[in-house]
């Protein structure tokens, strides 16, 4: 039998992590935390995990390998420079693994997203020997991109950079054209130092398309870090658990809340978090919560926005919500929410009062407004907030528009102009979120729910930044 590669999709964070089997034993690479679709994965197919890779100590989530070790009593194997705090077996450049008498594994120090990062080929037997089946390459060579490089601190993101690209071209030599990729970043992932350009690659395939194997170092060095943006803060504790050994998950229901413990949780300064989609909690919502959909990357911005351990309280429609809330928290280290509620918005309010509509619209009508045709029932649009990333501001925005990117704006509410605010992202979702704290601070807001691209349709200006 040839080898199988099963993908296992964290799509709200960006990543991808692998099972790949010959029919019988398994192996783990880059697993997320919530191990149970590992799990799932590995009976479905009948096979059973004896190894467990991690191409790097990862800063964009909790690992689940070490439970998945504990559990089946796999070999984890870690980097051997890495040090951590628990029992792994230390694997380094040039090892080789035998898994079954089927596939074999070989470490390939590749050094660039982090110091010790690894890559592992996996080769097949075959009537003479091993076949290249393909490598994974976790944050080093991804699909049209490469890991970003600046993770460690800026003081190390220039000499990482030149790492990155000379273990991109180690692999690009060492493997033969057709050989897969199997990278764990580039699906969103902010590890990423720009997003995959296709669903699936090869080593051929990125040798014409994958600018790090294209350029010459310096050029890479300096394309690469000229268009690096922000990353999460919250990665400044995910690297902290993985070298300690993260705890197992606790998936369980957390306390529920009634409308008055709501109340107080707020009034003691606690995170509430409103998980319906945008245009429920526009319609009707608890005054003071903040939106964060479950249709969009939650955790990646809830993890961003609050300060570390301070207790969140999560609000759904359904049970389930809450289930699914809890799942994408773990994998950022957000273990338990201090409380929950299920229902409708007038359930969670000891009063009516404290219910408020949260104001919406589109580009068209705030083209409207700066022209002085305000339409009816919105107020005038005395400021245009945009909390973009700093390169989707630089490619393009609307001119005479403020830019606070949302992961800035709790400690910025302060610089936001006075008057009433039309806030913009891309898409609607970070306007939303953007939108609950300005009204929780007090501002008239309206929420700007509409794709970017229709801002110049619209007839709005727009600039590129100098």
């Amino acid at each position: 039998m040839a080898v199988q590669v099963s993908i296992v999709e964290t799509s709200s964070l960006g990543d991808r992590s692998y099972l790949a089997s010959d029919g019988r034993v398994a192996i783990v690479i880059d697993p997320q935390r919530d191990i149970d679709r590992v799990m799932y994965l590995a009976g479905a197919l009948g096979v059973r995990i004896t190894h467990v890779l991690e191409t790097h100590i990862h800063n964009d989530y909790v690992s689940g390998g070490l439970d998945i070790a504990r559990i089946t009593g796999a070999q984890y194997l870690v980097a051997a420079a890495d040090e951590v705090r628990f029992e792994r077996t230390p694997v380094s450049d040039g090892d080789q693994v035998i898994v079954s008498d089927l596939l074999r594994l070989r470490v390939i120090g590749t050094p660039g997203h982090t110091f010790h990062h690894l890559s592992y080929v996996l080769d097949e037997a075959t009537g003479g020997g091993w076949r290249p089946a393909g490598v994974f390459t976790g944050g080093s060579l991804l699909f049209g991109t490469t890991g970003r490089t600046d993770l460690l601190g800026e003081q190390h993101a220039h000499e990482l950079a030149h790492h990155q690209h000379a273990s991109a071209k180690r692999l690009a030599d060492l493997l033969p054209d057709g050989a897969e990729v199997w990278p764990t970043h580039g699906f969103g992932s902010f590890c990423s130092a720009s997003q995959s350009d296709a669903p699936e690659s090869t080593i051929g395939r990125e040798k014409e398309k994958n600018q790090v194997l294209r350029l010459v170092a310096d050029d890479f060095v300096t394309e690469t870090l000229a268009g690096l943006d922000a990353y999460p803060a919250y990665y400044a504790h995910m690297g902290v658990q993985n070298l300690a050994g993260p705890a197992q998950v606790d998936l369980t229901p957390v306390t529920r809340a009634d409308a008055a413990e709501l109340r107080e949780r707020m009034a003691e300064g606690e995170w509430v978090v409103d998980l319906r989609h945008r245009k429920a909690y526009a319609a009707s919502h608890l005054a003071g919560t903040v939106s964060l959909g479950l249709d969009g990357p939650m955790a990646t911005w809830l993890g961003w926005l609050i300060e570390w351990r301070v207790p969140i309280t999560l609000l759904a429609e359904t049970p389930q919500q809450v289930a699914d809330a809890q799942r994408e928290l773990v994998r950022i280290g957000i273990d338990r929410p201090a409380a929950q509620a299920t229902g409708k918005a007038e359930q969670w309010a000891a009063d009516p009062g404290q219910l408020r509509e949260l104001r919406m619209s589109d580009f068209v009508a705030l083209a409207a407004a700066r022209e002085g045709h305000v339409p009816a029932g919105l107020p005038g649009a005395d400021v245009v907030l945009d909390v973009r990333m700093t390169n989707e501001w630089r490619t393009s925005h609307i001119d005479g528009a403020v830019h606070i990117p949302l992961p800035d704006l709790p400690q910025r509410l302060v610089d936001v102009p006075d008057g009433a605010v039309w806030v913009h992202c891309g898409s609607g979702y970070r306007a939303t979120a953007a939108g609950s704290l300005l009204a929780n601070a007090g501002r008239e807001v309206v929420v700007i729910n509409d794709t970017f691209d229709q801002a110049k349709t619209a007839g709005l200006k727009t600039v590129t930044a100098a």
